[in-house]
């Protein structure tokens, strides 16, 4: 047992500072060591300079290829919907009905007129075979007949346009008549989109297009989703906006992405080159407003903070570094678990 000799200091207090003593420094000793297993179970990536895609990126619109906006032929008040967003449809199916009673009347009435023009003309050639019409009474007549048919035939085209039909197979995307509402020829009524061919439009300055025009590769990236995939083929459309001064560079997707809608944005890199350079994983960068820094492991297992000065996205969630990392050093791949063993490892506050 140990004693504490010197004079004048109560025995009953001289032991447990020498417990307490030699527990601090028991948990210092068994904290030291800790860190480095600790430091070396994390998940680490070695920095070194290699070949990646040179890009160019550009903000793109995800585009059905086949795509139709159903509008109304005739007038008239819807009285059937059988589809709403989201649903399939095959082409051929019946969307929507509108009411055919105001259309129906419309084609009697045109075809009384032209039975009564018709009419007309046989007597006008009866009457010109016996000299009491001119011939051009007769033409007259002619005319008549033609206008009334032409009419009657469009009338009973439109009787026809009462039942709305899909004209492609595919997804309803949207859908902008309800049940009850008055329909006139023009009016939008749904849309439909075909889920199995997509692309992207992303739309480029003019002075890029030099660069773009030998481009046939593009990694098209979608932020929200967290994915990124290859198109199948880059397409510069010979156009360009008046007021804008861009051209519009069309990208074609695989078929069987999921999750991938008309209308949602993405990112387009244009891959112009390969070139050597020294990058990170984006996922082992942590960001505090504009700064940048990553968790470094040291030669000796323990880990430190390190600020960056990054560049442009490069390859496939990989971005640059400009300064801060040098060739052969680790860098932590969760920055969450680095944080966590760097505060472990750092003694308890007084």
């Amino acid at each position: 047992m140990i004693k504490d000799r010197r004079p004048g200091f109560p025995s009953c207090l001289r032991l447990p500072r020498w417990r307490t003593l030699l527990a601090a420094l028991t948990s210092a000793v068994s904290l030291s060591v800790a860190l480095p297993a600790q430091a070396q179970a994390l998940p680490t990536v070695l920095v070194e300079a290699h070949p990646v895609d040179l890009t160019l990126p550009a903000e793109a619109l995800v585009e059905a290829v086949k795509q139709a906006t159903v509008a109304a032929q005739i007038s008239g008040r819807v009285v059937v919907v059988q589809v709403d967003a989201g649903q399939a449809v095959r082409k051929g199916d019946l969307l929507m009905k509108i009411d055919a009673r105001e259309a129906s009347e419309a084609a009697a009435g045109a075809a009384a007129l032209y039975v009564n023009a018709r009419a007309r003309y046989q007597r006008s050639l009866s009457l010109r075979q016996q000299g009491f019409v001119s011939q051009a009474a007769v033409d007259q007549a002619k005319a008549d007949v033609d206008a009334a048919q032409a009419a009657s035939g469009q009338s009973s085209v439109g009787v026809g346009h009462t039942n709305v039909l899909a004209p492609i197979s595919g997804i309803v995307g949207e859908r902008l008549t309800e049940l009850g509402e008055m329909a006139t020829p023009g009016k939008p009524l749904l849309t439909i989109h075909d889920p199995s061919g997509l692309r992207v439009t992303a739309s480029i300055p003019q002075y890029r297009l030099a660069q773009l025009r030998r481009t046939e590769r593009a990694r098209v990236e979608f932020p929200e989703l967290g994915k990124s995939i290859d198109g199948l083929s880059v397409t510069l459309l010979p156009t360009a906006d008046a007021a804008t001064h861009v051209s519009l560079v069309r990208v074609a997707l695989p078929a069987g992405i999921s999750d991938v809608v008309p209308g949602m944005h993405a990112r387009v890199h244009f891959i112009l080159g390969r070139a050597s350079k020294l990058t990170v994983p984006q996922a082992a960068v942590v960001r505090r407003g504009a700064v940048a820094a990553v968790y470094v492991e040291k030669d000796d297992g323990t880990l430190g903070l390190r600020q960056l000065r990054l560049g442009e996205t490069v390859g496939a969630g990989e971005v640059e570094v400009l300064a801060g990392l040098h060739s052969g050093e680790r860098v932590v791949l969760d920055p969450v678990k680095a944080a966590v063993a760097l505060k472990s490892s750092q003694p308890p506050s007084r």
